[in-house]
């Protein structure tokens, strides 16, 4: 869901959740049957797909292949790639037990992609707080946002080299004992072994979109430290992070959806600029 965090901030009063009404009405409809500039997208050696981040745990991009195929059909060269993981994504949340929300829509294609770009834009699995309030505030958006955002990480999974250092070397605070005994196996404290093996982020619920998450920080239970930063015992994050781990989640869901809408706001081309991709996986 942070697909669209990679470009430099640009709220743009283009966009427009009618964007397709004339152009391709049922485009809305194609993306969700079938289940951000879109750089993430593009193949090759030195993309955003092989960024350290996402290296090996971004997946879906045959799905949005056959996404793209449909609405090429239904309406050729007029709803871009970027649109359509805007749209993708909420539609996962949501078929997932999560919140709805408008998608501003109207995101043109880049026609670039950088590994060094996203490298430097993402914030990696060993981010302290610090580091973490500040690669989301250099995008426009708050410690808040950041919180509910990470929020997403109620579904998906990561790679063991991710979180060895966690796994085998922590201490402040340290994983809880038996969350940690379980992943030993798949993620061996030697480099180079199981590198690649991934783990659920959410132990409890990785098929629902909840506020697990949260619950499982209070317990000692994030599987990365940049995950258990939002939660220490002491933190500027622990009052947020606590508010939605009680009971359903007071304010998850809403400060989820703002902040949603305003990441889908950044760093997006409009009007002339960028393209529309014929294929998701290269510029025309």
């Amino acid at each position: 869901m942070a697909l669209l965090f990679f470009s430099a901030a640009l709220v743009s009063a283009d966009l427009s959740a009618e964007f397709y009404d004339e152009t391709c009405p049922d485009a809305l409809d194609i993306i969700e049957d079938a289940g951000c500039d879109g750089s993430v997208l593009l193949d090759g050696a030195t993309g955003e797909k092989n960024a350290v981040p996402n290296k090996n745990s971004l997946r879906g991009f045959e799905l949005v292949d056959d996404i793209k195929a449909q609405l090429e059909k239904a309406c050729a060269k007029v709803v871009s790639c970027a649109d359509i993981l805007a749209v993708a994504a909420r539609d996962s949340v949501v078929a997932l037990g999560g919140p709805t929300w408008d998608v501003e829509l109207g995101r043109r294609d880049g026609t670039t992609t950088s590994q060094d770009a996203a490298n430097s834009d993402l914030p990696a699995p060993t981010s302290d707080l610090g580091a973490l309030t500040k690669a989301f505030s250099t995008k426009g958006l708050t410690q808040k946002d950041m919180v509910a955002l990470s929020g997403a990480h109620t579904i998906g999974q990561a790679r063991c080299v991710n979180f060895r250092g966690r796994l085998y070397n922590e201490t402040a605070p340290s994983l809880d004992v038996t969350l940690a005994s379980s992943l030993m196996p798949r993620c061996p404290a030697t480099d180079g072994s199981g590198d690649d093996n991934n783990s659920p982020l959410d132990p409890s619920t990785s098929y629902v979109f909840d506020n697990y998450y949260y619950k499982n920080l209070l317990r000692n239970k994030g599987l990365l430290h940049s995950d258990q930063q939002l939660f220490t015992g002491g933190g500027s994050a622990d009052a947020q992070t606590t508010a939605y781990a009680s009971g359903m989640g007071a304010g998850f869901f809403d400060d989820f959806r703002d902040a949603m809408v305003k990441m889908g706001g950044i760093g997006v081309l409009t009007g002339s600029s960028g393209q529309v991709r014929l294929n998701c996986r290269k510029a025309n």
